[in-house]
């Protein structure tokens, strides 16, 4: 079977013509480069040239090999290339989940950031909550993932990216809108959409600031998703706490306002990867761009 070695130098002699001008390009002597030759037309078993005392010139089959020997080269180049890019973690594909509220801020910011400064690599997004997250990160079916504060297995290693106040979602014309300031206290026995235990960290995040406030309100709801309860407050259901990103979405018939709380506790967004001792260097140059985001 012949080498790459033998092919750049039957490429270099067909462009050349001239035993003495390809050896110079190759770096090479005249000997070691007819040597080359002689091997690869033994293997191919074929003559590639035709030689005189005066002059080289291609014969047919040598013409018909030319190009496709280029092409071999040249494929070789880019897959060694290819291989070291992805080695280093500039090319290839990383698989990144994310919830749903994450797509409101985090996750746009994080595209655009990797688009800019990986344009060789393809990010796959899945969009999970994070219990599902946490299953496929250990499954392998994503690379990293935006996830809530980790409610169990805080072995996984992540990075603190966002943190953002809750925000009352009321319907236009609710009189708490006429309100200066609110505070949590205003929400007792109001009637409240609040989040099924689906969404149990937003969930617990709501108590946690209804019992520091010493505030009951009226569950008239339990929803899942930010998206589904936003459309029940412009109707007049009930009011709810939802995180500052979701103002983006702006639902008809719901506006949003600050609210006072004693408890100093906001939402976190965190992404997460699988912890091993040496991350694949595409995920370590992903985590590097998010850092340069948190």
């Amino acid at each position: 079977m012949y080498d790459l070695n033998q092919l750049r130098s039957f490429v270099v002699l067909a462009e050349e013509l001239h035993f003495g001008r390809a050896a110079l390009r190759l770096n090479m002597t005249q000997s070691p480069l007819s040597r080359q030759i002689q091997r690869l037309e033994r293997v191919l078993g074929v003559a590639l040239f035709e030689r005189s005392s005066r002059s080289v010139g291609l014969t047919r089959a040598g013409s018909f090999f030319y190009p496709e020997a280029k092409r071999i080269i040249r494929l070789s180049e880019t897959a060694t290339d290819i291989a070291r890019r992805m080695a280093h973690g500039l090319e290839g594909s990383v698989s990144l989940g994310f919830t749903a509220t994450s797509a409101y801020d985090v996750l746009p910011r994080l595209v655009t950031a990797c688009m800019a400064q990986l344009p060789s690599v393809h990010l796959a997004l899945k969009e999970f909550t994070t219990q599902e997250q946490l299953d496929a990160l250990e499954s392998g079916e994503i690379d990293l993932g935006l996830v809530r504060p980790l409610l169990a297995r805080p072995q996984v290693p992540s990075l603190l990216m966002s943190q953002e106040p809750l925000v009352l979602a009321l319907p236009e014309g609710h009189d708490l809108t006429r309100r200066a300031a609110l505070h949590m206290r205003d929400l007792d026995r109001r009637d409240f959409i609040g989040f099924s235990y689906d969404s149990r960290y937003f969930s617990g995040l709501s108590e946690a600031h209804f019992m520091a406030n010493g505030v009951r309100p009226a569950i008239v709801q339990q929803i899942g998703h930010i998206h589904s309860i936003l459309p029940l407050v412009g109707a007049g259901v009930g009011l709810a706490l939802v995180p500052r990103g979701a103002c983006q979405l702006g639902v008809a018939g719901v506006v949003f306002r600050p609210i006072e709380s004693v408890l100093d506790q906001q939402v976190e967004l965190h992404l997460i990867w699988r912890d091993t001792e040496s991350p694949p260097a595409l995920t370590e140059r992903l985590i590097a761009v998010a850092r340069s985001l948190a």
